[in-house]
């Protein structure tokens, strides 16, 4: 195979100024076309970018794309991925991968007959504070995991969302939306989930908008907005897993894990950098020895300052797996692993039962400094 891959973008809403911008940091991707809905969008992005404004027909028929980056809504994710698919390209599709077990299982099924890679974000867990968290954890740093907790809470989407309709209808909501970034990481951390339990909730049937240009539209909201789960992995660890749009303010660390030997605790999984702490057994919390890990190096700025974002690198490492036959860290199995996990805990709120797991994964190979530094131009 090629040295590198023909990539294609479907979808030029926000999140797509981010694959443009950022893949060419890595080896093995060249941005080639862009196709949406909307030609109007997809003009300006071509031409913001250099590439070239397709329909969405066209760059399916384009010989020069290997991959296609699915950007679309989360809605259109199963569809738009499933066509990539037929029309015999490699797909890699922000998060979440689809919204049943059901779509994913059928893109599995096209994958395997086409013999084509199906990728999926999130791909912050290969961020530098998440490897080094994982390194530690490799090294027996807090023992054997047994428990943690984990928070992911706000007031909402609709004070900074131009269109935030579709968060807070079915497909949207926090577990959904921001789940995958907790799920994904804990997956790398410890492993595969076995069963889970949850309770589910909604603070108010509405929401107004309050960012512009729509500010003081009400929007209906079909989704549950608050998510206290539980989940038991294969290893034996129980970790508690909170995500709601209903909380102003909080004091919960984003992500804490309990080790017979000590304890963890990790940064926000929605990005790639961040200071990890432990402590042992003398219960003496300490950052632990920063490491030169390149996807945890500040490379942009932010309204709270210089942060790690390597997005994308998911993509990279998808495309280096195809270049030398090896497993992608943001594989199929693992993705639908946690689309598993996440939809299992809205049905489990929803009946009011654990839900046993009917999918597993293997934990994803951790990506140390050599292997990162290979990804990057």
């Amino acid at each position: 195979m090629a040295k590198e891959l023909g990539v294609g973008i479907i979808g030029c809403g926000n999140i797509s100024t981010t694959y443009f911008s950022l893949a060419p940091l890595f080896k093995g991707l060249k941005v080639l076309a862009c196709a949406d809905i909307n030609m109007e969008a997809a003009r300006a992005r071509a031409e913001e970018y250099k590439v070239k404004a397709q329909t969405i027909d066209e760059l399916l028929a384009n010989d020069e794309l290997d991959v296609i980056v699915n950007l679309t809504i989360p809605d259109a994710h199963f569809p738009v991925s499933k066509r990539i698919l037929e029309a015999g390209k490699h797909v890699y599709s922000e998060k979440p991968l689809v919204l049943t077990l059901e779509q994913g299982e059928e893109l599995r099924r096209i994958a395997k007959e086409k013999g084509l890679a199906v990728g999926c974000a999130p791909d912050t867990f290969l961020g530098g504070a998440h490897q080094l968290a994982r390194k530690f954890i490799d090294d027996g740093g807090i023992g054997r995991v047994t428990s943690g907790s984990c928070h992911v809470m706000s007031p909402g989407m609709e004070m900074w969302h131009p269109n935030p309709d579709f968060f807070f209808l079915p497909g949207g909501g926090p577990i959904l939306d921001l789940g995958p970034y907790y799920v994904a990481n804990l997956i790398n951390l410890i492993g595969p989930v076995k069963r889970v339990g949850a309770m589910t909730s909604m603070a108010s049937p509405t929401r107004t908008i309050t960012s512009q240009p729509r500010n003081g539209e009400i929007i209906p909201v079909k989704t549950p907005t608050t998510i206290q789960a539980l989940l038991e992995f294969v290893s034996g660890a129980r970790i508690t897993l909170t995500a709601s749009w209903d909380v102003w303010s909080h004091r919960h660390a984003n992500m804490e894990l309990y080790g017979t030997e000590g304890s963890l605790y990790v940064p926000d999984p929605n990005f790639f950098g961040g200071t990890v702490e432990a402590s042992g057994r003398d219960k003496e919390i300490k950052p632990l020895e920063n490491w030169a890990h390149p996807f945890g190096i500040a490379n942009q700025e932010s309204p709270s300052g210089a942060r790690a974002n390597y997005r994308t690198a998911g993509l990279a490492d998808m495309a280096a797996s195809l270049i030398d036959g090896r497993d992608a860290r943001c594989s199929l199995d693992r993705t639908l692993h946690g689309v598993d996990v996440m939809t299992s805990i809205l049905k489990s709120g929803e009946e009011g039962r654990f839900i046993d797991l009917t999918t597993t994964c293997t934990q994803p190979a951790a990506l140390g400094i050599e292997e990162a530094q290979a990804l990057l131009k």
